[in-house]
């Protein structure tokens, strides 16, 4: 059974920089088709970026710039790095992964929570003014 944990969240002060981490076990990292998104409250959950096995990447617009989705297929994990960062970019942020998903899908149809079937619990990213 596919597991990813997030960890990294934190709290920083407007124009602050914050970098999250996932890792995956219980299947072959460098298989999987992984991405972040995030839930503010009130707000509905929404996609922030995604990466391919042959690590090609898509971004929200409201972070394309400023935030960096990559990752290390050797160690199953992958990271988001956030710089500029906005209070409305405060939020829970949840690390995602698909065994199935490809980019294809994402860029037709949108970076959709119902592509992935495996998620973690979130992490806190409280960004102040």
């Amino acid at each position: 059974q596919v597991q990813v944990v997030e960890s990294g969240g934190g709290s920083v002060q407007s124009g602050g920089s914050l970098r999250l981490s996932c890792a995956a076990s219980g299947y072959p990292g460098r298989s999987l088709f992984m991405g972040w998104f995030r839930e503010a409250p009130g707000k509905k959950r929404e996609g922030v970026a995604a990466i391919d096995r042959d690590g090609s990447v898509t971004y929200a617009d409201s972070v394309k710039g400023r935030f960096t989705i990559t990752r290390d297929n050797t160690e199953n994990t992958m990271y988001l790095e956030m710089n500029s960062l906005k209070p409305e970019d405060t939020g829970l942020y949840f690390c995602a992964a698909d065994k199935e998903t490809a980019m294809a899908a994402i860029q037709a149809l949108g970076l959709l929570a119902s592509f992935f079937d495996y998620w973690g619990h979130g992490t806190q990213v409280t960004v102040s003014s």
